[in-house]
């Protein structure tokens, strides 16, 4: 059973975090047209995106390395998405235009990010004594 976990923790985080580094990226970069598709974003959270992908990355081979330092770029890449959130309320109450879905996908991110780093310190420090 700790095995599956592993694995679907480690399959689900690398889909995760290829999907954020290509869609954040995309819309920095205007890759493929994908700025104009995404309305009123707000460049901060795709910041913050970004660079939660690069600790995604990160995390991805300290699990698979069964490092116990494995959780430590994912409670960072938390951090970082509830300051994107603190700024995108900040920014939405002095007038910023904004997509109402980026409120629920922040949302959504910084949970799955603490689900992630939930099971990785399932697989790292509890199991792996």
């Amino acid at each position: 059973m700790k095995k599956i976990i592993k694995y679907i923790t480690l399959i689900t985080l690398i889909a995760f975090t290829l999907l954020t580094l290509f869609l954040s990226s995309s819309i920095i970069f205007n890759w493929f047209g994908i700025r104009a598709k995404e309305g009123n974003y707000v460049l901060f959270v795709v910041w913050a995106n970004l660079i939660s992908s690069f600790l995604y990355l990160f995390s991805i081979y300290g699990i698979i390395k069964l490092k116990k330092w494995s959780i430590k770029p994912l409670l960072a890449a938390i951090l970082i998405l509830i300051l994107a959130l603190i700024g995108l309320f900040i920014h939405i109450n002095l007038g910023g235009l904004y997509e109402t879905k980026t409120i629920g996908a922040l949302f959504f991110r910084i949970t799955t990010t603490a689900i992630f780093t939930f099971s990785a310190y399932l697989i790292t420090i509890k199991w792996n004594k």
